[in-house]
């Protein structure tokens, strides 16, 4: 792609926000213009608006750390004008992000949001790029609604059902039709924004509730197997979830295990084949941060294991294994994703990508 594109990060300072700014640091299409963040830190250089709160593996880019923080909630026109589209990551009340994204979208400029205030409008696309892209295809009724021309908001599901809907989503669209799911999920404390520095309680610990995450993951699997019609999208009524999600004592990294009834029922070569061959849109687009393998299976008992496999093809891709037949649904297995990259900021990246690919960013 020739045209570079100048973005702003909004909610920049906290943890899905740093991950942004590492992943889009030196990507090929995106150019990182602005910063902003709450009304403290609006006004200071980054370095020092993020202070000891920077938690990332490797140091702030030296092109970030002087950039100057606007005010993420004051400053919305004069961001909008001198950005193509913004991420969105801010930590305030869902009623107050679903106003703010508005705002920037009826200013001309697109949303590409983490947060989870939207994904539940009718009318914006909530999309896995290798599972639903067409779902962008709502986004002309979007602008309609919101009276924009470029304008949009598209946002990205919740970060512990990226493991194992990816899974389940090709074997069902191969003709098997996935009737039932219960899945327990094991979830990492960067799913909370906590470092073990910040969250020492975590060490040697395990919560077995996350708050409204139990919801989530039964009812937006929902929207991504459901269709466009007319102006909305319409959420399927099968499969059915049911989720049981927990919190754990790793740093990074989802882990899933799920048991899946099928309506009919296929072999588990016949599943391992699928999830071998699979490519969705990003592959075949060959966008920057598509996983080349996007499903990986793995034979060993003992894989795939949180810490080992958490970074697959930069964080993107999803491990799957020990797929069995179980004694009171068809099949069970475990399955993986790493939970800031594949289900956050980099979900949120690859989206992006499409779009400006699909054209909605010109």
């Amino acid at each position: 792609m020739e045209k570079k594109y100048n973005v702003g990060i909004i909610g920049a300072t906290g943890m899905v926000g740093q991950r942004f700014i590492c992943l889009l640091s030196e990507h090929p299409w995106f150019n990182i213009k602005v910063l902003a963040a709450s009304p403290r830190s609006a006004g200071k250089k980054y370095e020092e608006a993020v202070g000891s709160k920077w938690c990332m593996e490797t140091a702030i880019p030296d092109s970030i750390k002087n950039i100057t923080v606007m005010n993420a909630t004051e400053d919305v026109e004069k961001i909008a004008s001198m950005v193509d589209f913004v991420f969105c990551a801010v930590d305030m009340k869902k009623d107050e992000i679903k106003a703010l994204e508005e705002r920037y979208a009826k200013a001309e400029c697109p949303v590409v949001s983490n947060n989870s205030a939207h994904r539940h409008t009718p009318d914006v696309p909530m999309v896995l790029p290798e599972l639903n892209p067409e779902h962008t295809d709502i986004i002309p009724a979007q602008r309609k609604r919101l009276g924009t021309k470029r304008g949009f908001i598209a946002v990205k599901p919740n970060c512990s059902l990226q493991g194992y809907v990816p899974a389940l989503f090709p074997v069902d669209k191969a003709g098997f039709k996935v009737k039932d799911v219960l899945v327990c999920t094991y979830q990492a404390i960067s799913g909370a924004g906590k470092t073990f520095e910040t969250w020492p309680e975590m060490i040697d610990n395990v919560i077995p509730f996350i708050g409204g995450e139990e919801e989530k993951s039964e009812k937006e699997p929902l929207k991504i197997w459901g269709k466009v019609e007319g102006d909305v999208i319409v959420d399927s009524k099968t499969p059915a979830f049911t989720a049981q999600c927990l919190r754990v004592p790793v740093s990074n990294g989802h882990m899933g295990a799920v048991f899946v009834r099928f309506e009919n029922k296929p072999s588990k070569e016949e599943m391992l084949k699928i999830w071998k061959e699979f490519k969705g849109k990003p592959q075949l687009l060959e966008l920057p941060s598509a996983p080349k393998q996007f499903l990986n299976y793995f034979q060993e008992d003992n894989m795939p294991q949180t810490r080992l496999n958490r970074d697959l093809e930069g964080g993107m891709a999803i491990s799957i294994g020990r797929l069995r037949e179980d004694t009171q649904f068809d099949y069970k297995f475990v399955c993986l994703s790493h939970n800031t990259l594949r289900g956050a900021a980099g979900g949120a990246v690859l989206l992006a990508e499409l779009l400006c690919a699909e054209g909605y960013m010109d």
